[in-house]
């Protein structure tokens, strides 16, 4: 059987598999996260090019953005994916080095606008696209990191499973999809070792050819059953030739929903174990930062190979500079999205600190990725004194994660700016109560 075959099986049992309310609680955890990502990208480059370039497809259409303003059903997963991605702010499946709900829930939400699915419905296609996806991204393994962006790549096929659940796709329409979104997935980590707007588009992308993909596959497009595991399949193209068998092994008992990362900090969630054995040092020790001589960093390598910019001169940059973030935490206490102003990319005692810090791998650390993203942090103060702190896990990886109401904080934070408090509030009062909505109307901020 292909692993195809496999999920279009699964897709079947899907349609009668009760999900329990630790499963749906945690589905309306990732919603939760995903509108947390969605409004501070709403502004972020490369949206008010990507609105511009759009506009023929806005106005019109089944599906809503968050502004109130109608779209077409795809464009909507283009828009929505692309913004939830921009911030840096969305959630991740460590195994997968794939952060799952930026293409998912764009894909889900646009899809369920659009047929006026139940709160439950989209819940349950939520949850369909990420159990289906995470486990490719799973089977690819880092071999495929090495040069994709599995939110780009990975992220089609949860957008694909999504849609597809959503429109009532099972058994072979349910694989067809996935085989069609198998030759739409995209995304190259070389789009960001520059400084440039491509990295959010991934996601938007995925999310757009996900539904399409399920849209072909609701009209009758075929896929070949054997592209994810074949000779010349993805599994082999874009990863090393990994073994598919055990692919489907925990489908409808293990929900790997149940166990996401949800970001702490705001930028790339390589350095987080950093920002956090940086700020625990800060706070047991009192440290400021004229006392620290050297502050010396020992992590994973895609964390040095990403967050890879020395000297950042851009917002984006400094998202991703190990020194940048590990010194704003050092000098201001927090890495929140106030640490990419243009005053704070040139405040000059961050920028002094930064010329302190070095980094290097550590093989132990970086032989347990991608399930662990540990970092050890050694500040050696002026006076001699040497603190070091191992921390294993970042703040909000399913062994620390973050609570309900850490994550309420999190939305209100980031969306009550955009949107006020009062919407913000009635945003998560309506998501908390999604199984028992007849439509989603409660997800429409504005």
């Amino acid at each position: 059987m292909h692993a195809i075959d496999v999920f279009a099986r699964h897709a079947t049992e899907f349609r009668d598999l009760r999900l329990n309310d630790e499963v749906l609680h945690h589905a309306k955890r990732a919603v939760i996260d995903w509108h947390a990502a969605l409004f501070p990208g709403l502004d972020s480059p490369p949206m008010p090019q990507l609105r511009r370039a759009l506009a023929e497809d806005l106005g019109r259409g089944g599906a809503r953005l968050p502004d109130g303003c109608a779209a077409t059903w795809r464009t909507a997963a283009l828009l929505n994916g692309t913004a939830a991605h921009a911030a840096e702010v969305d959630d991740s499946f460590r195994d997968a080095m794939y952060h799952p709900g930026a293409a998912t829930i764009a894909a889900a939400l646009a899809t369920a606008q659009q047929v006026d699915a139940s709160g439950l419905d989209f819940l349950r296609g939520v949850v369909l696209g990420y159990e289906v996806s995470t486990r490719i991204g799973v089977v690819l393994g880092r071999a495929h990191y090495r040069h994709w962006h599995n939110t780009g790549t990975v992220g089609t096929f949860g957008a694909a499973a999504a849609t597809a659940g959503l429109l009532g796709l099972h058994g072979a329409p349910f694989g067809h999809a996935l085989a069609t979104a198998a030759t739409f997935a995209a995304g190259l980590q070389q789009a960001f070792r520059m400084d440039s707007m491509s990295k959010p588009l991934h996601a938007g992308r995925a999310a757009e050819a996900g539904v399409l993909a399920a849209q072909l596959a609701a009209e009758g497009v075929t896929g070949s059953r054997d592209v994810l595991d074949g000779e010349a399949g993805l599994g082999r193209a874009m990863s090393d030739g990994p073994d598919w068998a055990a692919v489907g092994e925990t489908l409808g008992r293990d929900f790997h929903i149940t166990r996401l990362t949800f970001k702490n900090h705001i930028g790339c969630g390589h350095t987080f174990a950093a920002i956090d054995a940086a700020l625990e040092l800060r706070r047991r020790h009192g440290l400021v930062p004229a006392q620290i001589r050297r502050v010396r960093v020992a992590t994973y390598r895609p964390a040095l190979d990403i967050a890879c910019y020395a000297d950042p001169k851009t917002e984006n940059e400094a998202r991703f500079s190990l020194p940048f973030v590990v010194a704003t935490a050092l000098v201001h206490g927090s890495v929140r999205l106030d640490a990419y102003t243009p005053e704070r990319l040139t405040d000059d005692r961050t920028r002094a600190l930064m010329a302190r810090i070095e980094a290097r791998v550590d093989a132990e650390l970086d032989a347990a990725f991608p399930g662990r993203r540990a970092a050890r942090v050694e500040i050696e103060t002026q006076d001699g004194q040497r603190h070091t702190w191992l921390q294993p896990d970042r703040k909000g990886d399913p062994e620390l994660p973050l609570s309900d109401a850490e994550l309420e904080d999190k939305l209100m934070e980031l969306a009550a700016p955009v949107i006020g408090r009062g919407r913000a509030k009635a945003l998560l009062a309506g998501v908390w109560g999604l199984e028992r909505a007849p439509s989603l109307a409660a997800l429409q901020a504005v």
